[in-house]
């Protein structure tokens, strides 16, 4: 049901990455990252000087078309003004935050843009989330939003880090009449959850809701190919639920081995990095509407860019590679399936969430934030997961990881 729109053929890419200033690969992995930015456009036009806006698709039944490519707001904005301007020169200007991230200078930082460019605020979507409570807590944490990033409304209010279909559909109640008491006041235009865990529990559970507008879900090229997960999209989809894909580069704790070289060389000859080949296979699947990075420098800003304007696709032999490295480094990988080790586990222990933990710790660098994440579980879990029993969980792990050992690393290094 996704339209797509302004795409480049492989010539006028070529052209554009010269145009800007495409200067070097970067590294092993064949990154291009372009020198200078063209000058800024409006949505579905060309920039002058050759560069083009990412192509967009409509966002689900809201009918409204968005950029593939979301600026992930995870990070210190109030430092990092010029990725904001560089996105809106792409025509990147779908952008995700939440009340949480960075201790709220994520936010911050996306006010003191709009502040100086109050202009920009109609072309920009704007998507911020807060975690589950009453429904006044969550007026209250928006409203506070409203005051951090400079504006009177958001395109798109997520309740954050949804964990299971069951509770999207305990809490569906309550969350519809917050959604349209919300967009009656004009203060959201659309709502909806973002998830990291059980998420096609959680799809399958809204698509049976009607109002839920769109879903921020982790999804890259080892999730997306299971029974479970293909099924949930399709219901998510033909429900007219926007989907958003977070979490896309899949990168196994350790980084790239290897394995990953072979790959890595493959896609070298086509111009391309694992990393971009990563976000190509999401996208690839026209049911995703927008792909989320945490583009917090302007070199990574840059290679999504130029992934997103390429139209050069996936071989079906690119595709099974990926694939078969999934399975080869599954052991190094969660994948979120919390609904199976944490229910084998004596007190449910929230596995999964402390899984994402590490890996933003060992794979995105942010060490803060994983300790931040960490200890705001409560004492009574910490302990819980530092004694716990998970051989049972190891039995059942579908991805056949060493949860012990990761749930003691994770008491050692984030407690």
């Amino acid at each position: 049901m996704s339209v797509e729109k302004n795409e480049l053929s492989r010539r006028d890419f070529l052209k554009t990455a010269a145009v800007c200033g495409a200067g070097s690969v970067l590294g092993a992995a064949g990154r291009r990252a372009l020198g200078q930015s063209a000058p800024a456009s409006a949505p579905g036009e060309a920039a002058e000087g050759g560069a083009q806006p990412v192509p967009r698709r409509t966002f689900g039944k809201t009918g409204v078309d968005v950029a593939i490519l979301t600026v992930g707001g995870i990070f210190d904005i109030t430092a990092n003004q010029l990725v904001l301007k560089q996105a809106l020169k792409w025509g990147i200007d779908y952008w995700d935050t939440a009340a949480s991230y960075t201790g709220g200078k994520s936010e911050l930082g996306i006010g003191m843009f709009l502040q100086a460019n109050p202009q920009e605020r109609k072309r920009i979507f704007l998507v911020t989330k807060a975690s589950d409570r009453d429904a006044a807590e969550m007026e209250q944490s928006l409203n506070t939003s409203f005051e951090r990033m400079k504006t009177d409304y958001v395109d798109m209010f997520f309740v954050h880090g949804v964990g299971s279909g069951d509770k999207v559909a305990r809490r569906a109640e309550d969350w519809k009449a917050m959604a349209e008491k919300l967009k009656a006041a004009k203060k959201i235009r659309f709502f909806g959850f973002s998830t990291h865990k059980n998420m096609a529990s959680c799809l399958d559970a809204a698509a049976k809701l009607g109002f839920i507008d769109g879903i921020m879900m982790a999804y890259n090229f080892r999730i997306m190919n299971s029974d479970e997960m293909k099924s949930a999209v399709e219901a998510a989809s033909k429900a007219g639920i926007g989907l958003t894909a977070m979490k896309t580069q899949a990168k196994p704790s350790g980084g790239w081995d290897d394995e990953a070289t072979k790959l890595l060389d493959r896609f070298t000859q086509k111009g391309f990095s694992m990393e971009q080949a990563a976000v190509k296979a999401v996208w690839e699947d026209r049911r995703i509407a927008s792909l989320c990075s945490a583009m917090y420098k302007l070199n990574v800003l840059q290679s999504n860019y130029l992934a997103a304007i390429d139209k050069v696709q996936l071989s079906s032999s690119d595709r099974e590679a990926m694939r078969r490295y999934a399975r080869v480094s599954c052991s190094r990988y969660c994948a979120g399936c919390g609904d199976i080790c944490e229910l084998a586990v004596a007190g449910g222990p929230p596995i999964a969430d402390v899984m994402r933990f590490l890996m933003y710790r060992n794979e995105y660098g942010m060490a803060d934030l994983a300790r931040q994440l960490y200890r705001e579980l409560p004492v009574a879990t910490r302990e819980m997961l530092s004694r716990a029993d998970y051989s049972l969980a190891e039995r059942r792990c579908p991805q056949r990881m060493a949860i012990g050992e990761l749930m003691r690393q994770a008491g050692s290094i984030l407690a």
